[in-house]
């Protein structure tokens, strides 16, 4: 199929706001309000917008225009791809055409410098570059072929692609390759500049080291999975017992928490050894939370597969659960082996107060939906929210990580909690809008829920807040009903409320806020580590909040 100039800016962006959110984040800010047209040598155009913190690209229509037009061909192409001259010297009327007041081109021009710097170094953009490229290989310097190429990607692929700018970004930071390379599994080395002629480095950049966060995830979840797979026992009972205790675990996840205890000790020195076990700890620990969540919740799905009470039953399911908590902690104590007693107390401390924290949030929101009462202020979700999942989400999996490393100065690990904070009550608040909007397949639980549940999310107290005296007294009926008995009509009923008064467009602009809030407090109040590849990906994980699709 072939591939327009369009679809390559397009399948670019969607890339980055999935794989580097920081990158997006970054260049929306560049971009501003500016409102870009693209016109392409093949007779595309597209039109990007920053909205928050994404960018948004979509086909442009013969009759749009745009604050600044940029009008390139094929030949400007070469000069993004291969960079053998500065574009700003080849600049040639229906060739490389830029129209806009001064401000708007240099903030055009800041944005995509931006992006050249910094997401050319991911593998997974010049595999949509390169596609593009393999179309029409004449068109570019030291091409041999003249052919589209149909091999498949690999390290010989990239070996002979005749692609210079991939020489270069290959030997870049070779020191930091060399640091990394017990790593590589995870962390792989950080390319970050878009040059084909190391000699004339017009776009040299300070050493930002952007991973590919969906890559990164995985491996760290892969990485704690098999850990947990390696010491749950392989005696009887398996059938009621141990293989139930790996069902969670194996499903699909993102693996957040797995990730920032791995990035953050290694962004502090430690090894990926310090942090492995560790990460195992905390993830038995979540998964055995969900265990008993689910039946408190009385939900029937999790990861898009049956619950497990709704499998095996309320008494297996909730000894499973406990079994779990119980295995946690004899991992973490395992520690002891690998890097030695005060780390190990130090991560055991830092598990017990994060399950304190989760065992309150989880009564406050509990008695709630008990008492049938709503409050009436954002501030008493994000407490909640704060102790419920916010802690063991994103706090906790830093600082144990931390610890992990040999960090254990308590002004050091506070001054992780402020921008942790606010990124884990936007990341909740967003998988709560993900119940009522998002697929049941991408959220891996059943739709809507969460108001079968009667969850006092921000989009019910905004509700409750705005709605007309009528209105709240129906959905107080609706809530006071009990989960078994509550029809799925009478959810779709409070979802309609929920539309009608702007309380989904309303907690997606709150999340947003909390978000950016806490990207400026990382950036701020995490100065003190240094830029490496593991606070690379700490950096990602915080802005994922704000490129997450709703």
């Amino acid at each position: 199929m072939s591939i327009s100039g369009g679809d390559v800016l397009a399948d670019t962006v969607a890339a980055l706001s999935k794989r580097a959110p920081a990158i997006i984040a970054a260049a929306a800010r560049e971009l501003g309000e500016i409102r870009l047209h693209l016109v392409f040598g093949d007779g595309t155009a597209s039109l990007m917008q920053a909205r928050q913190s994404t960018l948004d690209v979509i086909p442009a229509q013969d009759e749009d225009v745009g604050d600044v037009e940029v009008h390139f061909d094929r030949r400007t192409l070469n000069l993004l791809f291969d960079a053998a001259q500065r574009p700003s010297e080849q600049a040639l009327e229906r060739s490389l055409d830029m129209r806009g007041t001064r401000e708007d081109l240099l903030a055009v021009w800041r944005c995509f410098k931006l992006l050249s710097q910094r997401a050319s170094g991911l593998r997974s953009v010049q595999a949509i570059w390169s596609a593009y490229r393999d179309q029409t290989r004449a068109l570019w310097s030291g091409a041999a072929e003249q052919v589209p190429v149909t091999r498949a990607r690999g390290a010989a692929y990239w070996d002979h692609a005749g692609w210079p700018a991939l020489d270069w970004l290959d030997r870049r930071h070779p020191a930091q390759q060399e640091m990394l390379a017990r790593d590589e599994p995870v962390l792989a080395p950080a390319r970050s500049l878009w040059n084909g002629r190391e000699a004339e480095s017009w776009q040299a950049t300070r050493d930002i080291f952007d991973n590919d966060l969906m890559v990164t995830m995985d491996r760290c979840k892969k990485l704690v999975v098999d850990d947990i797979l390696s010491i749950i026992p392989k005696k009887p009972p398996q059938k009621d017992l141990y293989a139930l205790m790996t069902d969670y675990v194996q499903r699909e996840g993102k693996g957040l928490r797995p990730t920032l205890v791995i990035a953050t000790c290694l962004a502090l020195g430690g090894r990926l050894d310090d942090a492995v076990r560790a990460a195992s700890a905390l993830e038995m620990f979540h998964n055995g939370f969900l265990v008993h969540d689910d039946i408190a919740d009385e939900s029937t799905h999790r990861r898009g597969l049956p619950t497990l009470h709704e499998a095996h039953g309320i008494g297996l399911a909730v000894n499973t659960g406990d079994a779990m908590h119980l295995f946690a902690v004899d991992m973490a104590l395992s520690n002891l082996a690998t890097i030695g007693l005060a780390r190990t107390l130090g991560i055991i401390h830092e598990i017990l107060h994060m399950c304190r924290e989760t065992v309150e949030g989880q009564a406050v929101e509990l008695g709630w939906i008990r008492r049938n009462f709503v409050p009436s202020r954002d501030a008493d979700y994000s407490r909640m929210s704060t102790k419920k999942t916010g802690w063991y989400t994103c706090m906790s999996p830093c600082r144990i990580g931390a610890v992990a490393a040999g960090v254990t100065e308590p002004a050091l690990l506070d001054r992780l909690n402020e921008p942790l904070r606010l990124t884990g009550i936007a990341f909740q608040i967003q998988d709560d809008i993900l119940n009522l909007i998002g697929e049941t397949e991408v959220y891996g639980k059943e739709a809507l829920g969460d108001l079968l549940e009667g969850k006092r999310t921000v989009m019910m107290i905004h509700l409750f807040r705005e709605c007309d005296n009528a209105t709240r007294k129906r959905m107080t009926e609706i809530n006071a009903l009990p989960r078994l008995e509550k029809p799925f009509d009478y959810a779709l009923e409070m979802l309609a409320a929920m539309q009608k008064e702007d309380s989904i467009a309303y907690s997606i602009a709150h999340a947003d806020r909390l978000a950016n809030a806490g990207v400026k407090k990382f950036e701020a109040d995490l100065k003190w580590i240094p830029e490496t590849p593991g606070k690379a990906v700490l950096r990602q994980v915080s802005n994922y909040v704000t490129t997450r699709a709703l």
